[in-house]
């Protein structure tokens, strides 16, 4: 097998990263690519109480175990399978039982922080910013959290008002001059994938 490609998808939370993601998986035979999420690397939180693990704030880089992910994927990309991370947003915290990912010859990347790292960053053959609106955001976000998480309205309004816009502004919003690509409107910009896949089939060969 050649060297994969490594694609890295960022953008703030609610973007359409994981859409843009599916998007360029559904165009590959599912043997020939992979997605990780980088919310698969939340640090182990095992010694900490559950009020403590809710006081967390998710979405700063010290809250991802960034190394485990780098480790990973140099395992993925040099041809061997990982042990990847489950983790369960209900309890703030990883379970117990892993994921079996075989190596691919695409691997997507997703994720609020990958860029924000440059070790990260420069394992990245492709990199992609997600740009949208925060007002969509934020909506795409609290239908998320309730329906997918267990979250109150109330916890998410509070949570996207003290932590999630200030981190976003302060760390995620920065990284964009780090993108290759920059893509409005996320999963919905069919042109911007379109040229995605055609530039990974030609990396295929």
């Amino acid at each position: 097998m050649k060297k994969p490609i490594l694609i890295g998808i960022a953008g703030g939370t609610g973007s359409g990263k994981s859409t843009v993601a599916r998007e360029i998986f559904r165009s590959f035979p599912s043997e020939k690519i992979c997605i990780i999420m980088q919310d698969s690397y939340y640090k182990d939180q095992s010694n900490l109480s559950f009020e403590d693990r809710i006081r967390t704030n998710y979405d700063h880089p010290n809250a991802f175990d960034t190394e485990l992910l780098i480790s990973h994927l140099k395992d993925l990309l040099d041809g061997r399978k990982i042990e990847k991370p489950i983790y369960d947003f209900t309890v703030h915290n990883r379970k117990a039982e892993v994921e079996i990912v075989e190596p691919r010859e695409i691997i997507i990347l997703e994720g609020i922080l990958i860029l924000d790292d440059k070790a990260l960053r420069d394992m990245m053959d492709v990199r992609i910013y997600v740009d949208t609106d925060a007002d969509l955001r934020i909506l795409r976000r609290l239908v998320r959290d309730i329906r997918d998480r267990g979250r109150t309205m109330e916890s998410v309004i509070e949570q996207y008002l003290t932590v999630v816009r200030p981190m976003h502004l302060q760390f995620i919003e920065p990284t964009k001059r780090y993108a290759d690509l920059i893509i409005p409107e996320g999963g919905k910009n069919k042109v911007a994938i379109d040229v995605l896949v055609a530039k990974v089939r030609q990396h295929l060969g």
